[in-house]
């Protein structure tokens, strides 16, 4: 039994589906892994094959594909779309497909699955992108919801029209130049009949819906047995645990700002720092003996000895922190994150910023809440209850419906 698993986007969409990769390996199944060339190295360590689709995503990300005029949304969504269909073709004889990540990319997955008669899953990781009248949708670019407008139906209603202006007429050239029908809901298209939300239900909780066919997992996370570095194992056994600074793939609108604030605010709270370097390659100012610098880490070893966890908000970097008990500050920057900024306050384990660059006084307001004691208690408490079975589950449902 074959599976194909496709994705495109940055670290947080790719992980996900290595984690179920491995489970669906577990279990008996041929793996492939469909997604941009960045992640070899990750595929190659997990043992996964990896077809390669689109460019760089980080390159993309960062605006450094040199020589090249920024594209337009419908030019990257008819880009992916083909490429996505290209190498879903190239891959080979398949039993099913599931697809996550962006919607260029899911639609041309989509229409690929259609052409070769073989069933589609999609897949999305935060509660919050899938429609149902108990959430309302996350505002798009270039959207503004009509002001007053609280009928979560009406306003999903709104977001299936937006992304149609968006996307429909790329993903609809496509599908015609494949001899299939239109679509006139891309967003229904890419999310199938029958939709597997990769999160978890404690943070994130999906309502049941008569209407709606999802069912959720738990977030699709594999045990991480990397060592963290020696220099850093002597930093943290040096004083009291640090604060945690990252926002993993986001590039930052100014992040000399915000790494300046970051140190400001966690110096203020008397606490050293470990700082992520990530894909807007913060630095502190200068050597530092209370800092500590690194990049791509095992964060599950790591969160388990930091005093709290400031971040980005993303799916993945949430339910690490919370599945090891850190209490976090959420600087959302976009889509999904201020959803996951929400819900970490709610919870009690820590701190939603108001928007996307904090200052010294702003950040340092939310730490006061994330090093509360009484945070750190719930944060431990919350832990516990964090699913750890999202990708075994997810394997299991899948290779029994092909069955």
């Amino acid at each position: 039994m074959r599976v194909l698993l496709t994705t495109y986007g940055s670290r947080g969409d790719v992980e996900p589906m290595v984690a179920l990769a491995l489970a669906l390996r577990e279990l008996g199944a041929d793996v492939r892994v469909c997604a941009p060339p960045d992640f070899a190295g990750l595929l190659g360590e997990a043992r996964v094959p990896l077809t390669p689709v689109g460019r760089p995503v980080r390159a993309l990300a960062t605006g450094k594909l040199a020589g090249e005029r920024p594209k337009t949304l419908p030019e990257i969504t008819a880009e992916l779309a083909a490429m996505a269909d290209e190498a879903v073709m190239a891959a080979g004889r398949c039993d099913a497909v599931v697809s996550a990540g962006v919607i260029g990319m899911q639609a041309g997955v989509r229409a690929a699955a259609e052409r070769r008669g073989i069933p589609y899953t999609g897949a999305t990781f935060s509660t919050n992108f899938v429609p149902s009248p108990h959430h309302p949708p996350v505002p798009w670019p270039g959207q503004a919801f009509p002001e007053g407008e609280t009928d979560n139906r009406a306003l999903w209603d709104l977001n299936a029209e937006h992304l149609q202006r968006l996307f429909g007429p790329a993903v609809n050239s496509l599908r015609e130049a494949s001899g299939l029908a239109p679509s006139d809901n891309v967003r229904d298209l890419v999310l199938g009949d029958h939709t597997l939300l990769a999160s978890d239900p404690v943070l994130g909780p999906w309502e049941d819906t008569p209407d709606l066919h999802v069912t959720q997992t738990g977030a699709w996370r594999r045990p991480d047995e990397r060592p963290l570095p020696g220099a850093l194992e002597d930093f943290l056994a040096a004083g009291a645990p640090p604060v945690y600074v990252g926002f993993g793939s986001m590039p930052l609108h100014d992040a000399g700002k915000t790494a300046r604030a970051a140190f400001e605010a966690v110096r203020a709270h008397g606490r050293r720092i470990v700082l992520s370097s990530g894909w807007a390659s913060l630095a502190p100012a200068g050597g530092s003996d209370d800092c500590s610098v690194v990049d791509e880490i095992n964060q599950q070893a790591l969160f388990r000895r930091v005093a709290a966890v400031v971040h980005h908000g993303g799916a993945g970097t949430t339910t690490t922190a919370a599945r090891a008990g850190a209490p976090q500050v959420i600087v959302p920057q976009v889509a999904d994150q201020p959803y996951w900024g929400g819900r970490v306050a709610a919870l009690g384990i820590g701190a939603a910023h108001d928007g996307p660059t904090p200052t010294t006084d702003s950040l340092s307001a939310a730490l006061d809440t994330a090093l509360a004691p009484e945070t750190r208690a719930r944060s431990a408490e919350v832990a516990g209850t964090i699913r750890t079975d999202g990708a075994p589950a997810a394997a299991t449902l899948l290779l029994d419906a092909i069955a």
